[in-house]
């Protein structure tokens, strides 16, 4: 495999972007090593520019669940492109996409596009605070929400915590208005709740955790966190950037049936462009300014190309079948993974959900962020470079999330199955 070339670039890079990329993980430091240096993709296929070809599990974090540069995506853009790229004005692909994303989640009576997931999050938390006339948060332990400083804190000792910040430059005040329990523990979500329920604004939640690694809610979780925030009067919101139009139309609200006050929505709505939204409760969102006194704005919010993009991948996700089709994929592959575990007797946690896998390197199950961080960080970094090394580029990073997209072929799962099941025997 070459890879002198992608080195190079690199290494220039590294003299201009800081670390050497526009996003950390992207540098390898979680496996070593130099990362990708990407040209192209097709399909289920990405390309560096030393011309090697992987197998790609990452699809752009998620957003390209009809994988890469498909058809009805790349022709919406080329269409969208000569009208003109940004006008900082309203326009009808702004509804009508808003109009889509209503129409697969229930939740969502009004919308607000922006243009990320962390622009989401952030704007919900705001909103969320004015509307309820509130200061304080709570968010779960290994629930990413963006790098907004409310929210870029993890849990100090104890159970129940006031969170402490995980990044310079976030004071430490700020931090104190977030609290942090474990997720899936009923016992500390149902103590904070009842003791200072009536000071929290919002609780926000991943409904399925994607950012340390897949997590499911336990059987009814979700449904008693629903029914305490409503006793407390604290606004409920899902962050689905991940698993919105992931897991199903509805994401997994619609899956889990449970209505969130507000829900955040990022990846696949942008078909691989830029951009975000927020949206739920009438009542709610029109305290948004121009309406009511939360102020939010973006000058690239809405802009025609990502709107052309998001619109074409929804209309393909809203065809008959389609995401039975991706579930089937997802079973085929990951219970055909259980069974090399199994059969190898390897020290392996495999959590997934439809669209999206986490094989954990950890003896013990994995249910929250405390059990994912006991997994081996060396072990999964030696399997990571073992795949990529047979042409699979999975996530480098124990602690995220695979994606089997639409474009993942039986023949595609098949070779990784393969390549997997080489290395657990010979390792064992």
């Amino acid at each position: 495999m070459k890879t002198k070339k992608s080195q190079k670039i690199f290494k220039n890079s590294q003299a201009l972007l800081v670390g050497g990329v526009n996003s950390p993980v992207r540098a390898f430091g979680s496996v070593g090593g130099v990362p990708l240096v990407i040209k192209k993709g097709r399909g289920v296929q990405v390309y560096d520019e030393d011309g090697n070809g992987y197998i790609d599990f990452v699809n752009s974090w998620g957003a390209l669940i009809l994988g890469h540069g498909h058809p009805s995506v790349v022709g919406a853009i080329q269409k969208a492109a000569p009208l003109g790229t940004s006008f900082g004005a309203p326009t009808q692909a702004e509804y009508l996409l808003a109009k889509e994303i209503k129409k697969a989640f229930p939740s969502i009576q009004k919308i607000r596009l922006v243009n990320s997931g962390t622009e989401a999050t952030q704007s919900a938390i705001r909103l969320a605070r004015g509307f309820t006339q509130r200061e304080k948060i709570l968010k779960f332990s290994g629930c990413y929400h963006g790098h907004t400083d409310s929210l870029l804190v993890k849990a100090g000792s104890g159970g129940a915590t006031f969170g402490i910040p995980t990044s310079q430059g976030i004071p430490g005040a700020l931090a104190e208005k977030t609290r942090v329990i474990e997720f899936n523990n009923e016992e500390e979500l149902r103590a904070i709740l009842v003791q200072e329920g009536k000071e929290i604004a919002a609780v926000i939640i991943e409904p399925v955790a994607a950012n340390m690694g897949v997590v499911l809610p336990k059987k009814n979780f979700l449904k008693k966190l629903k029914q305490l925030c409503k006793t407390s009067g604290t606004l409920l919101i899902f962050d689905e950037v991940i698993t919105g139009f992931r897991l199903a139309l509805g994401g997994a609200q619609g899956v889990y049936g449970i209505k969130p006050d507000l829900t955040c929505l990022g990846k696949i709505i942008g078909g691989g462009l830029p951009v975000g939204a927020y949206g739920g409760r009438k009542d709610v969102m029109n305290h948004l300014s121009p309406l009511g006194g939360v102020y939010q704005a973006g000058t690239l919010s809405g802009n025609p190309l990502a709107m052309a993009a998001g619109l074409a991948t929804l209309r393909e996700l809203f065809q008959k079948g389609i995401y039975e089709k991706l579930r089937v994929k997802t079973k085929y592959f990951c219970e055909a993974l259980q069974e090399i575990i199994q059969k190898t007797e390897s020290p392996c946690q495999l959590n997934w959900t439809t669209g999206m896998f986490t094989l954990f390197f950890n003896s013990s199950k994995v249910i929250d962020f405390k059990s994912a961080m006991l997994s081996d960080t060396q072990a999964f970094a030696h399997f990571f470079h073992a795949m990529l090394q047979k042409g699979i580029y999975l996530p480098p990073s124990q602690f995220e999330a695979n994606f089997i997209s639409l474009s993942h072929s039986k023949k595609d799962l098949d070779y990784t199955l393969e390549c997997m099941r080489c290395y657990f025997y010979e390792r064992g």
